[in-house]
């Protein structure tokens, strides 16, 4: 069977890149269908989400690098091979153990999944413009999807539990026979050693010398944002249904769409910008975004909220580019499975770690407060990442004004000198 020619094979990686992150959100507007059904705690609820981070992570930290040794469409079949099994759990999930299995299952295939399709998109990508947009557009886009389908499938379909899983397995099914035609972006180096296989799987976050300090610089961008779509991910939901009194799976689905929708659409314009003016724009406009939904929360607006959410959706998606730019640019071509895996291990940290313990303190001190310590710190984090890129820029400047400008090599030798 022919490859497929390589712009051909972007767009296919491309689409698996958006369905990993569709699946990811699709539970979400089920979460409640899954609590009334089967009776359990808030806390339970808690531990369904962090199952899915805590598997996801350790699969990041152990296979990220796998594919820059052996390819990346070896570790891309065995990953949807393993999202195709979590989401037959899903489907005969009759209890929360099964639940928690199937989520975890999906967590470690997306895990394996992620750093790896982004490494695929930069090998593959025909310009450097077109494979940003992906990289911002698709996490975003796959999102937004996964919640606005789900919750429409949850409300106006038949068999709400387990339509969305059935469709979501096809579309699956259907990539890993497109895999096969795939050509292979990174050539099979494999190990030196039973100790190297060893030393590259043990849990740890690796980036090479060179990229540290551009990916050190970028954890609080990465971070800030991250954070910022955990909050509409854990309490959107709670903050639609009881807060604006939205019961309806369909339209909860749509709300927290905006904030992914306005993220996607951003990316497709904001791409072609350098690095420094989409953190110009994106860190301000994510600011005021979330104080706009803030504020939608505590007047108890609906509008005002899904302002908000566009807003920040739109600086979210800015601000995220602009930290992958920087991080590509300084990233070699045989090491972006590890790079990138990295980026997404401090990407879901940040996503993960202040949606489970806000989804544990929402009990002991209310909705509204946790919502408006949850924004503060997002915030917070935004405003010292915006202080970071202002002094790192002027330090650039320093040291580029400070370089001498290289000398002519050939001086000019007068006629009739020997």
């Amino acid at each position: 069977m022919a490859p497929l020619h390589p712009h051909r094979a972007f767009w296919l990686i491309a689409a698996t890149y958006v369905m990993v992150l569709f699946a990811s959100a699709a539970p979400s507007p089920l979460y409640p269908v899954y609590q009334e059904l089967w009776g359990f705690s808030s806390l339970t609820l808690t531990l369904v989400f962090a199952v899915y981070v805590v598997t996801m992570l350790l699969s990041l930290l152990t296979v990220g690098s796998l594919s820059d040794h052996i390819g990346r469409r070896p570790v891309l079949a065995v990953a949807l091979v393993l999202l195709i099994v979590s989401m037959v759990l899903f489907v005969v999930a009759g209890d929360v153990g099964t639940l928690l299995a199937a989520r975890a299952l999906q967590g470690l295939a997306t895990g394996a999944a992620m750093g790896t399709l982004t490494a695929t998109t930069v090998d593959l990508q025909p310009t450097a413009r077109l494979g940003s947009t992906i990289i911002g557009a698709a996490p975003a886009f796959g999102l937004a999807t996964g919640v606005g389908v789900a919750g429409l499938l949850v409300e106006y379909a038949p068999a709400p539990r387990i339509l969305v899983y059935e469709v979501i397995l096809g579309l699956f099914a259907a990539l890993l026979i497109a895999l096969l035609v795939v050509p292979e972006t990174r050539e099979r180096v494999g190990f030196t050693s039973r100790r190297h296989l060893a030393t590259t799987l043990a849990p740890q976050v690796r980036v090479p010398r060179e990229v540290r300090p551009v990916f050190f610089a970028a954890v609080p961008t990465l971070v800030a944002t991250w954070s910022l779509g955990g909050l509409y991910l854990s309490l959107g939901s709670s903050v639609v249904a009881r807060v604006f009194g939205v019961t309806n799976h369909g339209e909860a689905g749509l709300i927290l769409f905006t904030f992914f929708a306005s993220a996607t659409i951003t990316s497709l314009f904001i791409t072609g910008r350098p690095a420094t003016f989409k953190q110009a724009y994106g860190y301000p406009t994510l600011a005021i975004g979330v104080l706009i939904s803030l504020s939608g929360v505590l007047t108890e607006i609906l509008p005002l909220y899904i302002l908000g959410s566009l807003v920040a959706g739109s600086g979210w998606a800015a601000t995220f580019l602009s930290a992958m730019d920087n991080i590509t640019a300084a990233t070699p071509p045989a090491q972006r499975g590890q790079v990138y895996s990295s980026v997404f291990v401090a990407s879901y940290l940040a996503f993960s770690m202040p949606a489970v313990i806000a989804g544990i303190v929402v009990s002991h001190i209310g909705l509204r407060a946790t919502v408006i310590g949850y924004v503060g710190y997002v915030l917070a984090v935004a405003l010292f990442g915006a202080g970071l890129a202002v002094v790192m820029r002027r330090a650039a400047a320093r040291t580029e004004s400070a370089t001498p400008e290289p000398e002519d090599a050939t001086e000019p030798v007068a006629v009739g000198e020997s």
